[in-house]
């Protein structure tokens, strides 16, 4: 159980505050309604959350997902308690940490106090509000439901920032295996054969091919090592300015998608945030072609946009949905499928919507199965380092023990 700082407002408009203990936020959420209470704002107030808001002290902070996500669930737990946009902006730009967040939500309540419509005033700020919450504010307010658009984004973003944390999560560790597969390297070669060096040196005598070997191996290493680090410095570079370029970014794209595992990763992940998106948009009244243009901005990876964009172009020249993803080559012939199901039965956004849940499931099924493997493979490495270092170095030590005796 977690301690959440929750700030309420009565039916009579008084400010409400305390703390209360539960499991998630929108357990908060629900007791406060059970209260005759309207949420403004819900923040975990544990000890750790205090510390690091202290240190944290008014830096800006690059704002997340989750953090656009809470801010849509307090909107949408407002407006529909029948507070006025004006007001609910008022009461949580007033109480929100990011200082970054709090000062583009008084620049937005401003242009709303004009006369500006909410979709207009954050379409200003197209680097914390993507087209997606754009167009879904916009038929929010097209259709006079404004809490439901307001709770679907809060979905979508709830959603996104899950998916991105597991999909960061196992990029990260294979890296993570690499640097403590190198950390071990470097110590062997840093500290431990140096010392056998000495001692083998002392000893004389003639030593085993295996350990004639991995000691010319360490004197290379140790003889180029500023070479090594130099060009190592230099791919690392010239790797980043070729990505920059057109077809370098090209190449690394497709290359990201064609990695083992990690590349099956990126692609399900894609495809369970694209049938979200659309499942979203579509449910709320975007137009499909709408729909396209902005799913073509939700990622970087240029073959995807590429695909994205064919399928766009494949329904302006008349092509239906299903049969202008088939002919990208890029969507799995399940999505297809279940595309020609939902055109056909007229209910897209609900298949939409279950396909994204399946993709969801596959790429926690995929992750679970990447770090299955690493850890064993991992173990197996670490294993072979120490068994060639130890072979190496206490080889001589063995073949010299009966001459000793």
């Amino acid at each position: 159980m977690k301690s959440f700082k929750y700030v309420a407002r009565d039916s009579s408009g008084n400010r409400k505050e305390g703390h209360l203990q539960a499991s998630y936020p929108n357990d908060v959420v629900s007791w406060l309604r059970e209260q005759g209470l309207t949420p403004i704002s819900i923040k975990e107030s544990s000890v750790k959350a205090a510390k690091q808001k202290q240190k944290r002290g008014g830096r800006r902070k690059r704002i997340k997902s989750g953090e656009l996500a809470a801010l849509c669930w307090q909107l949408n737990t407002m407006t529909e308690g029948g507070i006025a946009i004006t007001t609910a902006l008022q009461a949580i730009s007033d109480d929100i940490e990011n200082l970054r967040l709090q000062q583009i939500l008084r620049q937005i309540l401003e242009k709303v106090e004009r006369g500006q419509t909410l979709s207009d005033s954050i379409s200003e700020f197209p680097k914390v509000f993507n087209q997606l919450s754009c167009a879904m504010i916009l038929a929010g307010e097209a259709s006079g439901n404004l809490p439901d658009a307001l709770r679907r984004l809060a979905e979508y973003f709830d959603n996104r920032d899950k998916l991105a944390k597991k999909v960061k999560g196992a990029m990260a560790y294979p890296i993570f295996v690499l640097v403590f597969i190198a950390i071990i390297v470097i110590f062997i070669m840093a500290f431990v054969v140096p010392r056998f060096r000495e001692i083998f040196d002392q000893i004389g005598g003639e030593m085993p091919a295996f350990t004639v070997a991995f000691m010319n191996v360490y004197d290379i290493l140790r003889t180029y090592v500023l070479h090594i680090i130099g060009f190592s410095v230099v791919t690392v570079i010239s790797t980043v300015f070729l990505a920059k370029t057109k077809k370098g970014h090209y190449f690394f794209s497709r290359l990201a998608l064609t990695l083992p595992l990690m590349g099956k990763i990126l692609s399900q992940a894609f495809v369970a945030t694209f049938c979200k998106t659309m499942s979203t948009l579509l449910d709320a009244g975007v137009s499909v072609l709408e729909v396209f243009e902005i799913v073509s901005t939700m990622s970087s990876n240029d073959v995807i946009k590429s695909a994205v964009t064919q399928t766009k172009e494949q329904i302006v020249g008349g092509t239906n949905l299903s049969m202008s993803m088939a002919q990208t080559g890029f969507f799995p012939n399940m999505v297809v499928k279940m595309m020609q199901v939902g055109e056909e039965s007229g209910s897209l956004p609900k298949v939409l919507e279950r396909t994204a849940m399946y993709y969801e499931r596959k790429v926690d099924s995929t992750i679970t199965t990447v770090m299955g493997l690493l850890e064993p493979l991992m173990i197996v490495v670490v294993g072979a380092i120490v068994l060639i270092v130890v072979l190496a170095l206490y080889l001589p030590i063995f073949s010299m023990s009966p001459s000793a005796g």
